[in-house]
């Protein structure tokens, strides 16, 4: 048997790493699962020393020690963020100093396959660095116009149908209540001068007729199309009226969805996009650590397995 283990870095409640973890449970993989942000410096305790072959030692929560020179996976889930808010100063520097002592340390484990590396997703939560490389390799993507010039913006909107979607997908509070910024539809008319405060993003509105998810583990991509009523832009605004169904990816996106991944050092992906009446698949973005376990359940895909085979086995040409 194989004691080498995986650690699951994601908060306290995360019912998508639980199927995960269960599986590899069964699996008999050893699996020490923690929230760093929450969990360091108490109850977890780290003592990490340079070898030769890397970084060794031990990471230490509560009960339960993994050797750090034997780490087979790390899953960079859904880990709270370490606190730099508190107005005490000292606090600050050591929020700052874990970040870059323990996060450092798991990121530079000898060995370790990262689904995926916490840098590296970082990296691709640019949109923009997104549209580059997916026109770069092969994707059709929207034209899109990046700015905080009202005046470009008005005339983007006013040569063609146009959205304005957000950069980040961000926590936005309304009138004290969680909600969310969905794409939408824009007319120059509605532009003015707010624009000028931050960047937008607008881009040319594809004449979809549904949308496709494809989820990407390593080189196994699971698709499944969703349908929302007529005239719903973005999906995820409409959660109880939307329709699922497991949808081949074709087979030269599928090696291209493979090329995104290697180019910026991932292991997974959910891609979107929009399908439009003659079948062509538009791409709208990748989300380097989206949300798959409703989609396995309404679509029948077996994504759960595929991240426990990859965790399990520990190798992959992205690391």
């Amino acid at each position: 048997m194989d004691g080498r283990p995986v650690l699951v870095c994601t908060e306290y409640e995360d019912a998508t790493a639980d199927l995960v973890i269960a599986e590899l449970n069964r699996r008999r993989v050893p699996v020490l699962r923690f929230d760093p942000g929450r969990d360091f410096p108490a109850p977890a305790v780290l003592a990490a020393r340079t070898g030769a072959g890397g970084w060794d030692g031990r990471l230490t929560v509560g009960q339960r020690t993994a050797d750090l020179s034997a780490v087979r996976a790390l899953y960079h889930r859904r880990p709270s963020p370490y606190p730099t808010d508190s107005g005490d100063q000292a606090a600050r520097f050591a929020a700052q100093e874990n970040r870059r002592g323990l996060g450092g340390v798991l990121g530079a484990l000898p060995g370790c396959l990262y689904l995926s590396h916490p840098q590296a997703i970082a990296r691709a939560e640019y949109k923009p660095a997104q549209l580059s490389a997916a026109t770069r390799i092969g994707l059709s993507a929207p034209a899109t116009l990046i700015t905080n010039d009202p005046g470009e913006a008005k005339a983007f909107c006013a040569e063609q149908l146009a959205i304005y979607k957000p950069l980040h997908a961000g926590a936005y509070d309304v009138e004290g209540e969680p909600a969310g910024i969905w794409a939408a539809p824009v007319e120059s008319g509605e532009i003015d001068g707010a624009v000028s405060h931050s960047a937008h993003l607008f881009q040319v509105q594809v004449p979809k007729v549904a949308d496709v998810r494809a989820v990407v583990v390593d080189e196994r991509v699971f698709s499944a199309r969703i349908t929302a009523p007529p005239g719903v832009v973005d999906w995820r605004a409409e959660y109880q009226s939307l329709s699922y169904e497991p949808v081949d990816c074709p087979d030269e996106i599928r090696g291209v969805l493979v090329r995104f991944l290697a180019a910026f050092g991932l292991n997974f992906g959910a891609f979107d996009f929009a399908v439009t009446a003659d079948g062509a698949w538009w791409f709208l973005e990748c989300n380097p650590n989206g949300q798959w376990a409703w989609l396995e359940d309404a679509a029948g895909l077996s994504i759960t397995h595929a991240i426990a085979d990859l965790l399990e086995n520990g190798a992959s040409q992205h690391e």
